[in-house]
């Protein structure tokens, strides 16, 4: 079996990284390292930085996921910055950015680097689509998934339990790595 080092302490990413390679003979590894995020303007960026980082640090294979809201209304802000904007403007914040928008279009770009110990990061991308709400509904979850209704439903993330919301991510990132790792054999 396959082991990758996921670098995160985010123990949802850790469950979906599981429920999409673990059957398809990929373990994961949890680990947690002091890993710098950059500022970038590319999601990409971001992820592939902390990637090659925690594999030179680790001196292992290693995996890290980023990911950002994208609002093509908003000039598809916030993208890479979507975690400053929550600390900042939070949901309320952007929710006053769409109130005159009847474009309410959004979807999540998750990107996942993985890299090979003395190698360049290879990305992969999943694009969860979606809608802005008109206001915040939902008690589960976190930041966004109060106000991002996933495509395919009427409600926010955050009337969805983990074990539920998980499923309305695009896992096409995962395939796609899945694929990479399995014609690296």
């Amino acid at each position: 079996m396959l082991k990758i080092n996921y670098i995160t302490t985010n123990s949802f990413k850790v469950k979906v990284a599981k429920e999409n390679l673990e059957s398809l003979g990929v373990e994961i590894i949890a680990k947690k390292i002091d890993c710098p995020e950059i500022q970038a303007d590319t999601i990409e960026e971001v992820a592939n930085y902390s990637s090659q980082y925690a594999s030179n640090y680790l001196k292992e294979n290693t995996l890290k996921n980023d990911s950002g809201l994208i609002i093509p209304a908003l000039n598809n802000f916030p993208a890479a910055y979507t975690k400053y904007v929550d600390q900042t403007l939070g949901i309320e914040g952007i929710l006053k950015l769409m109130e005159n928008q009847e474009n309410r279009e959004a979807y999540f770009l998750e990107v996942l680097s993985y890299t090979e110990y003395g190698k360049e990061p290879v990305a992969f991308i999943s694009k969860t689509k979606g809608t802005i709400a008109k206001e915040p509904s939902g008690e589960y979850g976190w930041s966004w998934d109060f106000i991002f209704i996933p495509e395919g439903s009427d409600k926010t993330m955050g009337n969805y339990p983990d074990e539920e919301r998980w499923k309305f991510w695009d896992n096409t990132a995962y395939m796609q790595l899945y694929d990479y790792l399995k014609n690296k054999q």
